[in-house]
């Protein structure tokens, strides 16, 4: 089968689809690693509101995509930035994307989303983002939710110095029920999580995140640190304490560092385990039965890929996510909340394509091709 591809000179060029489609595998209930997958969400495109305005979800594909994550026994990080919390998607529209989920799947593997992102833009104190916070927490525990704490642009504004940090962390997971996931996401993810933790370098902001883990162990399930710097995870991972889990957030070196080395290994917590979600239950699987070449013979050849959809800038990443989910039939068009379809040039959907067809990630390809050609379409191709 072949699709002609424009160049970057637009002219037409045959490209031969050779990918064979990954094998389908399920995860049991104690797997080798622990994987969330940072799920997407449908936009509905049939609304009147403008993409600057109100986000309209498209409930039963979002939730028909969340089924098929927990079908293959993959967790399901719930209303994160891959939903475009806080690009699109507000605290309300996360709020009931998490009743949702919890109502759909009671029983699966899911952590949800925490943060201070209703505060509208301005200065605020500690208490307030604390009472922010402690806001979210109620809400999503009183829906039987568990956490993931993310990061707070309030609080980047309203800290001074790292124990402000401390403070508002311990005070916040003092309320929480069950031990939570907290978050580290880079300024390459968010620009104005920029100098977290108070820290003006990485080994300031790892000591603090440190204090506020040593300190409420009991409270911490684990750190996911989206820093995309594999040495970075490994030098805080080899710090963690006993029974506290390093879930990877490195979109760009995944493979080595879920499968580990003789001192460790970070289990997973990825928005690119959005569209590889069939390679992460076949390579995990692997994984457990002792294949180690297996687990890294199916995830290696998908971080070309992946490195291509968190390319700068990286906050876009959400684009080349949906952009796979459309190719694949899990929603009917390429429409995102807050027009972000358009965050990214038709060269970077067009190797996306053939590197997801190289990875054996285009599930079926003849509808795959279909939808590609209707895309040249849109651009004249």
């Amino acid at each position: 089968m072949k699709i002609l591809l424009p160049d970057l000179t637009g002219r037409p060029v045959a490209y031969h689809l050779q990918g064979t489609p990954i094998a389908q595998a399920t995860l049991g209930a104690d797997p080798a690693r622990v994987v969330y997958s940072a799920a997407h969400v449908v936009a509905d495109p049939f609304t009147a509101s403008d993409p600057s305005g109100r986000a309209v979800v498209d409930w039963e594909k979002t939730m028909a995509f969340r089924r098929y994550l927990a079908g293959m026994g993959l967790g399901i990080a719930e209303a994160m930035d891959t939903a475009q919390r806080g690009m699109g998607l507000d605290w309300p529209g996360a709020l009931e994307l998490i009743r949702r989920t919890k109502a759909e799947l009671p029983d699966a593997l899911v952590a949800n989303g925490c943060g201070t992102d209703h505060l509208p833009p301005g200065k605020y104190t500690l208490d307030q983002v604390k009472a922010a916070y402690l806001a979210q927490v109620e809400a999503v525990q009183a829906l039987g939710g568990r956490i993931i704490l993310m990061a707070s642009r309030a609080l980047v504004q309203a800290a001074k110095r790292p124990e402000d940090y401390i403070k508002v962390y311990s005070e916040v997971l003092a309320a929480c029920d069950h031990p939570v996931v907290l978050h580290w996401l880079g300024e390459m993810f968010d620009p104005a999580l920029a100098g977290y933790w108070a820290a003006s370098s990485f080994d300031q902001a790892l000591e603090t995140a440190l204090a506020v883990i040593n300190g409420n162990v009991a409270k911490v399930d684990g750190i996911k640190i989206s820093l995309l710097d594999k040495d970075k995870e490994i030098q805080m991972r080899r710090r963690l304490p006993a029974g506290v889990k390093m879930y990877t957030g490195d979109d760009f070196n995944y493979p080595e560092l879920i499968e580990g080395d003789s001192l460790g290994y970070s289990h997973a917590l990825l928005g690119i385990f959005d569209p590889l979600a069939p390679a992460a239950a076949y390579a995990v699987q692997k994984l457990g039965e002792g294949d180690a070449q297996a687990f890294r013979a199916t995830l290696d050849p998908t971080v070309p890929l992946a490195r291509l959809i968190f390319r700068a800038p990286t906050q876009y990443y959400k684009t080349g996510v949906v952009f796979l989910a459309w190719l694949n039939g899990f929603q009917d068009h390429f429409i995102m909340l807050n027009g972000a379809q358009a965050m990214r040039p038709l060269p970077y959907f067009t190797e996306v394509f053939r590197l997801a067809d190289g990875c054996g990630l285009l599930r079926d390809p003849d509808l795959a091709v279909a939808r590609m050609q209707k895309l040249l379409g849109v651009y004249g191709a």
